[in-house]
């Protein structure tokens, strides 16, 4: 792995799927239980991939694959996810 960047990362690619403000949405991680907003999260970005840990344990949060067509999101590493109204 290389150098992290924030979660702010997130906005463009997240945004492009939902209406508000992703960052801003609260998960779980179900590695340490840790609830932090998606702006805290370390991004390692690739080539059309970006992945997304926690920044309280390293563990794998979710994973965001981006190809012209279509998105492709793993969200295995959360227990729940809170979107703010």
């Amino acid at each position: 792995m290389g150098e992290h960047i924030d979660g702010n990362a997130l906005a463009g690619p997240l945004s492009d799927l939902f209406t508000f403000d992703p960052t801003t949405a609260s998960a779980r991680c179900s590695g340490c239980g840790d609830v932090s907003v998606l702006a805290r999260a370390m991004v390692y970005a690739e080539p059309d991939t970006l992945v997304v840990r926690c920044a309280h344990c390293d563990d794998v949060l979710m994973a965001i694959v981006q190809a012209p067509d279509r998105f492709c999101i793993e969200l295995r590493g959360m227990t729940w996810l809170k979107i703010p109204r």
